[in-house]
């Protein structure tokens, strides 16, 4: 459970409390600690999987903290430069952030149904290409104000939006194939039960006249044996 991947992992959790006051407070050095804790914990993104993967630490604590880690890294940055006045020059740049704040509940929330049915989620290499455009917007933009990157990171947060939005329904497609397919199934359960129920009533009633023909025969063999005697 403590292994260094894993310590990689609860460190993006760690710094979210510290970029997150970057809200009440407003100040150039703040700011560029909360800049460079945000891309140091990204980083650490790439580095606990590679590290997992190569020292064959890979953990089920892992895999359920690293997804959790990145959504709440990746939601306390977007509430930042929606708060944070001047991080966002043009008001059509909030498109792209609610997108991705909605991806990230959409996605959470089909995660943990496919979980359920013990069904996963393969990443695509298009959200990895996702979560690089992302990871650098946010970077560029918490960094608004040093260098100027901050107009770059808003164009690369529209890229960022724009795959966000085609992963998500990529997501959401492949969940709504698997729940159809799932409801197929028990259609088909279904419809075998009530056959299968069927054919039992069917066959209990076919035992049933059997056995009525068979005592309308008998029944006159003897009556006529007590009349001999």
């Amino acid at each position: 459970m403590y292994s260094l991947p894993n310590i990689l992992t609860i460190s993006r959790i760690v710094v979210i409390p510290v970029i997150f006051m970057m809200v009440y407070i407003q100040a150039s050095v703040w700011q560029l600690l909360a800049a460079v804790l945000f891309i140091v914990a990204s980083i650490t993104d790439y580095l606990d999987g590679y590290l997992a993967r190569a020292r064959n630490e890979t953990s089920a604590f892992g895999r359920l903290l690293d997804p959790i880690a990145d959504k709440l890294l990746v939601t306390s940055a977007l509430v930042v430069i929606l708060a944070v006045p001047g991080m966002v020059v043009c008001k059509l740049s909030y498109i792209p952030v609610i997108v991705i704040l909605c991806r990230e509940i959409l996605v959470s929330g089909l995660r943990e149904f496919l979980m359920e049915v013990k069904v996963g989620m393969p990443v695509t290499r298009l959200a990895k290409w996702k979560t690089g455009f992302q990871m650098t917007a946010l970077s560029m933009m918490l960094l608004k104000g040093f260098w100027l990157w901050g107009g770059i990171g808003e164009i690369l947060l529209w890229i960022a939006g724009v795959l966000t939005f085609i992963t998500g329904y990529q997501y959401f497609q492949k969940s709504l194939d698997y729940v159809k397919k799932i409801e197929k199934e028990s259609k088909a359960e279904k419809k075998n039960k009530v056959v299968a129920e069927n054919k039992k009533t069917a066959e209990v009633k076919v035992s049933a006249k059997k056995k009525a023909a068979t005592a309308k025969k008998t029944a006159p063999k003897k009556s006529a044996k007590k009349a001999k005697k």
